[in-house]
């Protein structure tokens, strides 16, 4: 049985006694995407549950009377526990029921269980749209109906195996038949990237089932965590822009596009979360973009270079917090894949090739960052990376290898050496 969760302002009639009637329900969270709810009234309460359905959007629904003045039954009378109780097994029957499934008494497969873990996502982290298109395309298909409790790893080793072999899927306009990359056995830094995808798509099966095994809906975790994503395959091959190659891609940037390129070259930052800043995201005493939206959920804070700051208190200046910074018309952000052809243009225009996406800007900032010195562990804090792991798997080749040519370009030479006649170097004379 699940654990009631405790609050001191409803979990006893006496506490609800001091609440004051109000239309509005007072909630407690008790599971994630899910919230119990007590509207007051004039002499006794409601019970309602409100489960997240995706997008920001909520569904209620009345679970019962609160015992505020009669005995709790179990049945239309519930105490704080009771209505906890029911409103969790309501909510695994719609979960249920949305992946078809019985509402009670069905096996708790695959499917199930990756649809719990995107509804955990979409609560909890901003990828949650990524998984659900890896699940649906290269998970569900062959794992979904088979049972948690019955996965081998052998049926997960064949699965990742398979995955790994087959050819990588190319966009494919919506009610058209899924188009292929053509496939070509000889080529090493293909099967290296379909490794690559298929490791990454088994971290995310990993993590839903990790969750499901957390919230002890199975029982063990040793099929999966016996089994080890392909060795070698995600080979780093970050591409970035030399400072040459930036100013000219500046230049040739239409001019509501231009304030793009530069903030993403002078933050580092993803394009998503420098659509989402505001003008009081920028501190001009600090010095620093504060990204509340981020690819992990947490917030930080970007620490800028004088260039930086400069830039960004001009966007700023004369303008109100709530403002959009970085503005695509007069009054509008940019939106989802809005950068593509204006990136592609730029590029054309300013003769880079092959054309750079938007996230090599984020490549640039770091690399270069790098190759100037800058620790890695400070440029991981302002990537917004949790340690340096990722920071070292991309960057800290650059750090050695621009030490390197550092020393070749600067160290002192000597020029050739003239022998003597009997065979010894002048030098040893």
């Amino acid at each position: 049985m699940a654990k009631i969760v405790r609050d001191a302002n409803l979990e006893t009639r006496t506490a609800r006694a001091r609440l004051k009637p109000s239309g509005k329900p007072y909630y407690r969270s008790i599971d994630e995407g899910l919230h119990l709810g007590y509207r007051k009234g004039l002499t006794s309460g409601k019970w309602l549950m409100r489960r997240y359905t995706g997008a920001g959007k909520y569904e209620m629904e009345p679970l019962g009377t609160a015992d505020d003045t009669i005995d709790a039954d179990g049945s239309t009378i519930l105490s704080f526990g009771q209505a906890q109780a029911i409103a969790r097994g309501k909510f695994v029957e719609v979960r249920r029921v949305a992946v078809g499934l019985p509402a009670n008494n069905g096996p708790y497969t695959v499917r199930l269980c990756i649809e719990e873990y995107l509804a955990w996502l979409n609560e909890n982290r901003k990828t949650g749209q990524d998984a659900r298109i890896q699940a649906t395309a290269l998970i569900l298909p062959k794992l979904g109906e088979i049972e948690c409790a019955k996965l081998s790893t052998k049926a997960l080793r064949d699965w990742r195996d398979a995955t790994a072999k087959a050819a990588a899927r190319l966009r494919t306009k919506k009610g058209e038949t899924q188009r292929y990359r053509d496939v070509d056995p000889d080529d090493v830094d293909a099967i290296r990237r379909r490794r690559a995808t298929t490791n990454r798509v088994l971290t995310t099966l990993k993590a839903a089932l990790n969750h499901a095994w957390r919230e002890q809906k199975i029982a063990s975790d040793q099929a999966w965590r016996a089994l080890a994503p392909f060795g070698k395959a995600d080979a780093a091959k970050v591409r970035y822009l030399g400072v040459g190659e930036c100013r000219r891609l500046i230049n040739s940037a239409e001019p509501v596009f231009r304030n793009m390129v530069r903030a993403a070259l002078l933050t580092g930052c993803r394009y998503g979360e420098l659509c989402a800043l505001d003008v009081g995201d920028f501190n001009s005493k600090a010095g620093t973009i504060h990204v509340l939206q981020s690819k992990s959920g947490k917030a930080r804070h970007v620490v800028l270079t004088d260039e930086g700051k400069e830039f960004f208190a001009g966007l700023a200046k004369d303008r109100k917090a709530k403002d959009v910074l970085i503005l695509r018309t007069k009054t509008t952000r940019w939106g989802k894949s809005q950068q593509s052809i204006p990136m592609a243009e730029a590029c054309k225009r300013a003769k880079i090739d092959p054309p750079a996406s938007i996230h090599v800007l984020r490549h640039t900032y770091a690399s270069l960052a790098v190759m100037n010195g800058a620790p890695l562990m400070v440029v991981a804090q302002n990537l917004g990376h949790a340690d340096t792991r990722m920071t070292e798997k991309h960057y800290s080749h650059l750090s050695q290898s621009f030490m390197a040519d550092a020393i070749r370009a600067a160290a002192p030479r000597f020029g050739a050496v003239e022998e003597s006649n009997d065979g010894v170097p002048n030098s040893a004379v």
